[in-house]
């Protein structure tokens, strides 16, 4: 595995649900992005279906998003 896999992926973590806009001289306003399929959730579900082959499994990793993305990395497949 890159030794850049991890610190790219808690970049995409913290930075997933804000976005700045710019709206005009001087003035930044926050936007936050609402419910919706993000990729946390695509890349759980892909992994979760890559080792498990469980719909229900990959649905419930879906949920959880990030945080099984990083337990699927520490704790390996068995």
């Amino acid at each position: 595995m890159s030794k850049y896999f991890i610190p790219v992926l808690i970049i995409f973590c913290l930075s997933s649900c804000v976005v700045h806009t710019y709206s005009g001289p001087g003035y930044w306003q926050p936007v936050y992005y609402g419910p919706g399929v993000g990729l946390g959730t695509i890349i759980a579900v892909v992994v979760s279906w890559t080792r498990n082959k469980s719909i229900l499994l990959a649905i419930i990793h879906g949920i959880l998003g990030w945080l099984y993305v990083i337990y699927a990395i520490i704790v390996p497949k068995k």
